[in-house]
């Protein structure tokens, strides 16, 4: 409204809590979504662009939270200012709030900072009683229309406002149509049916919130709003934004705003569109909408409504309007709009205005587009897509023979894509349940509401019956990633039998039977079909996104990888080396074992009489067997291991591969000292010799904590041959390769350093292997000796230990561990997720870096780099692979991270949004 207007708000409370709009002006902005909600600013910034939208105001974000901290009551001077406002909006549209003549209607509306599509409530038609009524139906001169308001508007408020559950009203309504015919429309009952539904509505009401329905429109008004501010907190928000990590204090703005009525006729009509497709990118106007309709029936799916092209033949100069309309948002917002519209009697009333959310494929591809198209640099581009995003396009799809082999028993509209394989539940709540023992569900519905999010929120997929491309399912499931079929028309769910069945092919399932979903083309098939991966080498669109985020990003990402085809495949990503190659893992796999196997049982005795021999003692018989046995197998080992090494080196040629010498304890490679003990025990006297001698060893070698125990660099010391006959794998390996014409680069990693002294006397035994390897070849090798910080202690003498390390990595997973007390594999399963969900840690310290570890790895880069200027160090712990784990890493100033083969495209992104972020290290 115009600045110069007065107001009739009473303006008594310490803060302004309302901004309104209409008349071609607002008070508010598009950059006012902290305060006024994403639609709220969005009606403002429309308002003042000379868009049509009905009068209104909002009630800020502050009040919200104003409202809860006063123990759910308005703070001083609210409500006389929202009757004030409502004063206004009477002299904006010459209607007046409870009047007979000209009534005004509003809806009440939520709107955070944030999109929170569905989670929050909404009040439709308010203001709405026996005498208003009247005035409408005299007004308008149509009784069913104005009918048809008044039972949408007891339902929604007795539901909304005063908790009465729907399906109290649900079931009469039902009853109604059915009374018309199987398959009959809300559109198809009459006034008296209207008439009638009003009564059972108002009876629904005082039966089960134990109340009269209000009939003061201000009584009405003061409930929804406060039914709005209370939304913020139903569990559906909490869960969405739980899952979506917003934060839970910034509470939700509430817009008043009137009513206009796409429900009046047949030149009336109310629609959801997007400015490009949401799904694939596609620069086309995207939506659906319905004739003579409110747009809580488009996005509750329970009529089937028209695609947004077909109201070019219906209302074309409507369409036109709007087409041009959302044209204008997309330049102004420099990004995919999703709007709201209703059109009045011809009159088109734009309702909100929004980035629209889209899958993954549509994301890339419309950043990419708009780049081309100058609407944004690539810099933006590179911002506006999420991590998560790109994990998603790298998702398993359906084997494509086992997928024309299936049994396709539906289809429906492919509302959100990607390959979803489950067992068939019927619930949310069962969903849930069923996924907590540990089963893969995908959740069947008539349609979904927002009391569904927790179900939808784990299961691999979603299918209904009804709804479109903008029903809740779909605009859901595309927002936190899942594969979505939705509007599956052909299929008839019955919730009290728990089943489904299409109506084509009389095929059916039950619950707990196996589906899958294909979201990319609406088909589904009755059983689990197997998955393949995605191809990244297909997707040229993210190839150019990450090519631009490589051209921002400071960070180098590696890879962790301990076999030459996950080499290879992390490279294909853009791995530029590898930060952690495991050994110990190579000694698990076929032979190995048993050659390992029979080491260890020899291991402490052959090393016992290495060093009798090095005192230039005579050895025993027995003794030059362990030596024999052990020494025999060391060298199988050597042989085994340089052809490990020399495949990895080979596909990582001139890359960095840092390679961790052996670092678990030596019982995990034996067997369980339980089961080998109740072997000898039941077998008694009839025990064989090698039975006992076997349960001997491994008893001798029980730890009572083996993670504290004897591994790592202790390992390498108390049995030296170990790590030397890895380190002379390694170098010769690296050898071979240089001789074959590539270009090795192998960095031997020393583990679970705690004192500096345990580095200095590896590093003695492990130099001089090295240079017995180098002279022999007669090859200069690019090697480096460093180790790993993963224990506190060396953080606090990183300055002493870098005197002798060549590079740090930093294994985040022990470190969180012996920082926080928590065994990992206890914790995880047992208590971390309560703690997190309670508040009492904001994150699972194992998949995001806890602030404490970032500092304890700030202060060992700082003590680190003291000690040796231009030290290298990286970090090889899971999270090298974690978006908001990588902003720390850039911060505290690391050269590297690393992470799985499969996470390498989301790091590299991750990577250049952590360089481009406030506060980030800046050196390069």
């Amino acid at each position: 409204m115009p600045d110069a207007a007065p107001t009739t708000r009473a303006h008594a409370a310490a803060k302004r809590y309302i901004y309104a709009w209409g008349d071609g002006r607002a008070e508010g902005s598009g950059s006012m979504k902290d305060l006024l909600g994403g639609k709220g600013a969005g009606l403002a910034e429309m308002t003042n662009a000379g868009l049509p939208t009905p009068p209104g105001f909002t009630i800020t974000t502050e009040a919200c939270n104003d409202y809860f901290e006063a123990g759910k009551t308005f703070p001083a001077g609210l409500w006389e200012d929202v009757l004030g406002a409502v004063k206004e909006i009477e002299a904006a549209t010459g209607k007046g709030f409870g009047g007979v003549a000209n009534p005004l209607l509003v809806s009440v509306r939520s709107g955070a900072k944030f999109s929170m599509p569905g989670m929050m409530d909404t009040v439709l038609n308010l203001g709405l009683n026996e005498e208003t009524l009247a005035g409408l139906v005299a007004l308008t001169g149509n009784e069913r229309f104005a009918w048809d308001a008044y039972r949408r508007f007891v339902a929604m408020f007795g539901r909304i406002v005063l908790g009465v559950r729907a399906e109290r009203f649900d079931e009469p309504l039902e009853a109604r149509k059915e009374a018309h015919g199987h398959g009959a429309r809300d559109t198809d009952l009459t006034v008296e049916d209207l008439k009638s539904l009003v009564v059972e509505f108002k009876a629904v009401v005082r039966e089960d919130a134990g109340r009269d329905f209000p009939t003061e429109p201000a009584e009405q008004l003061d409930l929804a709003i406060k039914a709005v501010f209370a939304s913020w907190f139903g569990k559906r928000a909490n869960d969405y934004r739980n899952s979506q990590k917003i934060a839970h204090d910034l509470g939700t703005a509430v817009n008043v705003v009137t009513m206009v009525y796409g429900n009046m006729g047949d030149d009336s009509g109310t629609g959801v569109a997007f400015t490009r497709d949401p799904n694939t990118g596609q620069n086309v106007l995207y939506g659906e909408y319905l004739v003579n309709a409110q747009g809580e029936d488009v996005v509750a799916g329970i009529r089937t409504p028209a695609t947004i092209s077909h109201l070019a033949e219906e209302m074309p100069a409507a369409y036109a309007e709007f087409q041009a309309i959302g044209r204008q948002l997309e330049r102004h917002y420099k990004d995919v709009q999703d709007l709201e519209f209703t059109i009045e009697r011809g009159k088109l009333y734009m309702l909100q205005t929004r980035s629209a959310k889209r899958t993954a494929a549509a994301a890339v591809k419309i950043a990419v587009d708009m780049v081309e198209e100058g609407l944004i640099d690539r810099r933006e581009a590179v911002g506006r897509i999420e991590p998560a995003q790109v994990d998603q396009l790298l998702r398993d799809q359906f084997e494509p023979a086992a997928r024309r082999a299936a049994r396709r028993i539906a289809g429906g509209l492919n509302a959100s894509p990607g390959a979803a394989v489950g067992r068939a539940v019927f619930n949310a709540d069962v969903a849930v349940e069923w996924v907590a023992r540990g089963e893969t569900v995908v959740l069947v519905r008539i349609e979904t509401s927002p009391d569904d999010f927790h179900g939808m929120a784990v299961a691999q997929g979603i299918l209904t019956a009804r709804g479109g491309a903008t029903s809740h399912a779909a605009v859901v499931a595309r927002q936190i990633g899942k594969p979505c079929v939705a509007g599956c028309a052909e299929l008839v769910v019955d919730y009290g039998t728990k089943t489904a069945k299409s109506t084509v092919s009389g095929i059916g399932f039950a619950e707990g039977d196996w589906i899958s979903l294909d979201g990319a083309t609406g088909e589904v098939f009755l059983e689990a079909l197997p998955t393949v991966s995605a191809r990244f080498e297909d997707q040229p669109e993210l190839q150019t996104i990450l090519g631009w985020a490589d051209e921002i990003r400071r960070l180098q990402i590696w890879t962790n990888a301990d076999k030459p085809e996950e080499a290879a495949q992390a490279r294909s990503y853009g791995a530029q080396g590898i930060g952690l190659c495991r050994t110990e893992h190579m000694f698990r796999e076929g032979e190995r074992l048993e050659i390992v196997r029979g080491a260890i049982l020899v291991a402490n005795a052959a090393t016992r009489a290495k060093a009798k021999v090095a005192a230039k003692e005579e050895l025993s018989a027995d003794e030059l067997a362990a030596v024999a046995q052990f020494d025999a197998a060391m060298g199988k080992l050597e042989v085994l291991q340089q052809g490990d090494f020399e495949g990895i080196l080979a596909a990582m040629s001139g890359l960095p591969v840092v390679i961790r010498l052996i670092d678990p304890p030596l019982h995990e490679f034996l067997p369980n000292l339980e089961e080998q003990l109740v072997k000898v025990t039941k077998a008694g006297d009839a025990a064989s010799d090698e039975d006992r001698e076997l349960l001997a060893t491994i008893k001798s070698m029980h730890e009572q904590n083996p993670m504290l125990g004897l591994r790592g660099c202790r390992l390498g010391l108390m049995i030296p041959d170990f790590v030397k006959i890895q380190t002379r794998a390694i170098l010769n390996a690296a050898v071979a390769v240089k001789r074959a014409g590539m270009d090795p680069r192998p960095e031997i990693m020393i583990p679970l350093v705690g004192h500096v002294n345990e580095l200095i006397a590896t590093r003695a035994l492990l130099d001089a292997e090295a240079e017995a390897v180098v002279a022999k070849a007669g090859e200069e090798i690019d090697f480096k000796f460093g180790t790993m910080i993963e224990i506190p202690r060396a953080v606090w003498v990183a300055d002493q230990i870098a005197e002798h390390a060549e590079f740090f990595s930093f294994g985040t997973n022990d470190l969180t561990q012996m920082t926080f007390g928590y065994s990992r594999d206890d914790a995880e399963g047992g208590f971390l997720l309560k703690y997190v969900e309670d508040g009492i840690l904001p994150d699972n310290p194992f998949q995001t870096l806890d602030d404490v570890i970032a500092a304890e790895m700030q202060m060992a880069v700082d003590k680190g780099r003291a000690a040796r200027p231009g030290l290298k160090v990286g970090i090889c712990g899971e999270h090298g692979g974690d978006p908001a784990s990588i902003h720390k890493c850039e911060k505290i100033g690391l050269n590297y991270v690393s992470c799985s083969p499969f996470r390498v495209p989301v790091a590299r992104l991750a990577a250049a949004q952590a360089a481009m972020s406030d506060g980030a290290f800046r050196d390069k």
